[in-house]
């Protein structure tokens, strides 16, 4: 066993080990859906500056969101109801009032120079600081931090100019916690003004202290330090608010702060506990659905590739571990939606697997008969090689990733967390689990002797299907792009002819209330309203008796079908409630959405430019965005709903396109690098058939799981799984005759379509010598 080996076993033991201590002793938080959690209803009042109006209750939905975003990733449902009223819904909450005083405070942060103590409080040391007339009348007595009050002079610095908001703690000092603020340009220039008119005056006099004043009250007047000369002022745009708070104080007052002003006052008119959206039986039939999907995708895997096959389900094993540990440790709250990134994940984590035993099968045929030990080193070429193919795929997921975490809100930023971390830990199970696993098995000569047991000495069937027929692909590449044109203007026809059934996160809808003589449970109404066409309703529970639908906007027939279905299973049914709702995807959010993912394709589109070239990242974007339109519209000729689920489900999608392009692209990359000069038909047509196996193997291993899903998942999952599997499928037609094509198309409208950059030269005594005038 070498070295490196060792070290991987040893880090995989560690690592596992820590996360088996973790998922023993910590518990997850889960979303509404798996759990239930708080309902807040906040009611918008008129104020001096502002009406209560629906604008202005739309700008404060943004706010709200904005702060609990910054609570923690909850993925909350956050909508207008009606004119003035805005529902809050936040999982897993263990102190709703908290939650309520956080959400409902304006956070109106000003700063004002200080002009001493109140006449009636203590006399004033210094007559001639009176403020003349024109300030007078803006003069503010505010109590101070310590139970006093103070007489403020007027303020034009507003919390507004605060870039940032982050609560520290200086323990070596032992000032304990404190709100460290970052100006803007602007506001940094009047906080050096501010601070050098105090200045003015000497230490000790009231007059030198800043008081920086939240909702008309002085949290904090600190002193300017005596360094600090007159009319100078502080030139940071930094400062701190002290004050002997606690963690907890800190970190609530930074984010009031940096979430902004609420536009108008609200306070709350309901706090309610709610049931799960999904109930107990939904619940368990996804559990089930997935739990019998990964055990036929390990068992695909274990059939393919033998023994090394079963190791690698193995690994997959530790992965749902090491996984469900990082979520549970940073807070990650669990839902049904958000779990979306973990399909990707897991698909790509077998991805790897599959790239590095593919290899490690086309070194093993070559090796075998040179060498004394061809399975070590046909494995370890296998992963060497498979290793840019690994990296190139998970950088641009995690770009994605990165951008939906730090551009968007809510659900997008729970996708984008979600992501990331599947992403990270499916590279470590399949880099360092799996290969510990298989270097360590490849070390037994039983298995080293027997290549029908160890599965890399076995060619595979695709393979050898492929090498007997070799197909000479892409003679007519415009026919295949001629195909993928056809098939995007026939979704595009769906959405055009059929529209897009846009659900009530995008469109608003009602919500109603219903109390039942008899206890209904929730699986027992999601099922009679689905017998009653409403399928779609989101049904929470609020008591045994009571019961909330959510629908989109429908008519009082529809409310009068529903108010009976339930009546069949819980008697004598009244409406408590009927209000109608807006998006919980508002306009705001879907921008957001949209920008995040621009971006984050652009970010893409750069990378692979950079570590390919700029023929091979627009093919990729290319094919990303057929494979886009494509799922869109076929939901649109299914009638299906666009809603929260398929977004995530879509950018699962786009991930898959990506991943599955990138694969190909490397294969080429390395076979044209091999035959400088040469044109790219005879690279691209071999890379695509060399990756045939690899793409067979991973898209089977997926479908195994999302098969499962649509099958056994119930309503809840099932949707989501269709465009996945849609998704998928068509992902691996366009990676290879859409992709391929557009970049032969591009190269060959270049006078030389040669290979311009430096490219990865073969080892000695491997593959062909590259020519020395070749051009780099």
């Amino acid at each position: 066993m070498t070295r490196a080996t060792t070290v991987r076993a040893v880090l995989a033991a560690v690592v596992l080990l820590v996360s088996l201590f973790v998922t023993l002793t910590m518990s997850p938080r889960l979303g509404l859906d798996l759990q239930g959690g708080t309902r807040l209803v906040l009611q918008a009042k008129d104020s001096p500056t502002a009406k209560a109006d629906r604008e202005s209750t739309d700008r404060t939905v943004e706010v709200l969101r904005q702060r609990i975003d910054a609570l923690g990733v909850a993925e909350p449902t956050v909508t207008r109801s009606g004119e003035d009223r805005v529902l809050i819904e936040l999982p897993d909450v263990t102190d709703p009032r908290e939650a309520a005083e956080v959400l409902g405070r304006t956070a109106q942060l000003t700063f004002h120079p200080v002009l001493g103590v109140p006449d009636d409080a203590a006399p004033d040391p210094k007559p001639e600081s009176k403020p003349d007339a024109e300030s007078e009348s803006e003069e503010l007595v505010l109590p101070d931090e310590s139970g006093g009050r103070l007489r403020l002079g007027a303020s034009d610095l507003s919390g507004a100019g605060v870039k940032d908001a982050r609560a520290e703690f200086d323990g070596q000092r032992g000032a304990g916690w404190s709100v460290s603020l970052d100006f803007r340009d602007d506001a940094s220039r009047d906080w050096t003004r501010l601070t050098g008119e105090a200045a003015c005056h000497p230490p000790q006099d009231e007059r030198r202290r800043v008081a920086i004043v939240l909702d008309e009250k002085v949290i904090s007047s600190p002193q300017v330090s005596p360094s600090v000369t007159c009319g100078a002022g502080l030139p940071s745009g930094t400062t701190q608010i002290t004050g002997s708070f606690s963690a907890d104080e800190a970190k609530n007052l930074a984010l009031l702060i940096k979430g902004g002003a609420l536009p108008v006052p609200v306070e709350v008119v309901e706090q309610r506990t709610v049931g799960p959206t999904l109930g107990a039986e939904a619940i368990s039939a996804s559990a089930r659905a997935a739990v019998i999907g990964a055990g036929l995708t390990a068992l695909f895997i274990t059939f393919v590739y033998r023994l090394f096959g079963g190791l690698a389900a193995l690994a997959l094993a530790g992965y749902t571990l090491i996984s469900y540990a990082a979520l549970v440790a940073l807070g990650v709250t669990l839902t049904l939606p958000g779990l979306a990134g973990f399909v990707l994940a897991i698909g790509m984590a077998v991805d790897a697997n599959v790239l590095a035993f593919e290899r490690a099968r086309e070194e093993y045929a070559s090796r075998s008969g040179r060498t004394s030990r061809p399975l070590r080193s046909a494995l370890a070429a296998g992963f060497r090689n498979a290793r840019t193919a690994v990296v190139d795929s998970n950088v641009t997921t995690l770009l994605a990733a990165g951008l939906l975490f730090g551009l968007g809100s809510g659900p997008v930023k729970g996708f984008g967390v979600t992501l990331a971390i599947g992403v990270l830990v499916s590279m470590f199970s399949a880099l360092v689990i799996a290969r510990a696993l298989t270097e360590l098995a490849a070390g037994s000569r039983f298995v080293t002797d027997f290549p029908g047991v160890n599965g890399i000495g076995l060619r595979g069937r695709v393979r050898t299907y492929l090498t007997r027929r070799a197909p000479q692909l892409f003679r007519r590449s415009r026919r295949w792009l001629g195909v993928s044109t056809a098939v995007v203007a026939l979704a595009v026809l769906g959405v055009a002819l059929r529209g897009l059934n846009l659900g009530v996160e995008f469109t608003g809808g009602r919500l109603m209330e219903y109390s039942t003589s008899r206890p209904v449970g929730i699986d027992t109404a999601r099922t009679a309203l689905a017998d009653a066409g409403f399928a779609d309703a989101e049904v929470t529970t609020a008591g045994e008796r009571e019961l909330s639908v959510r629908t989109g906007d429908t008519g009082d027939r529809a409310e009068a079908a529903i108010r009976d279905a339930l009546s069949a299973e819980g008697g004598a049914t009244t409406k408590v409630r009927d209000d109608l709702i807006g998006p919980s995807l508002g306009d705001e959010l879907r921008r957001h959405a949209l920008i995040a993912l621009g971006i984050a394709v652009g970010a893409q589109l750069l990378y692979l430019a950079v570590r390919f070239r700029w023929s091979f990242a627009v093919a990729s974007v290319t094919a990303m965005v057929h494979d886009v339109v494509i799922l869109v519209g076929v939901f649109a000729w299914l009638g299906r709903p666009i809603d929260g689920i398929f977004l995530a489900a879509l950018l699962t999608v786009i991930g898959y396109s990506v991943n599955d392009s990138v694969v190909v692209f490397d294969r080429v990359r390395e076979l044209w690098a091999r035959r400088p000069g040469s044109p790219l038909l005879p690279a691209a047509r071999a890379a695509v058939l060399q990756t045939v196996p690899r793409t067979v193997n991973t898209g089977m291993g997926a479908l195994f799981i999302l098969t499962a899903l649509a099958v056994l998942g119930g309503d809840s999952l099932r949707d989501f799984a269709l465009a996945l599997l849609i998704g998928i499928c068509v992902g691996t037609y366009s990676s290879v005759f859409t992709a391929v094509p557009v970049a032969l198309e591009m190269e060959s409208r270049r006078k030389d379509g040669a290979p311009t950059r430096r490219r990865q030269r073969p080892k000695p005594g491997r593959g062909r010598p590259a020519d020395n005038g070749a051009r780099v």
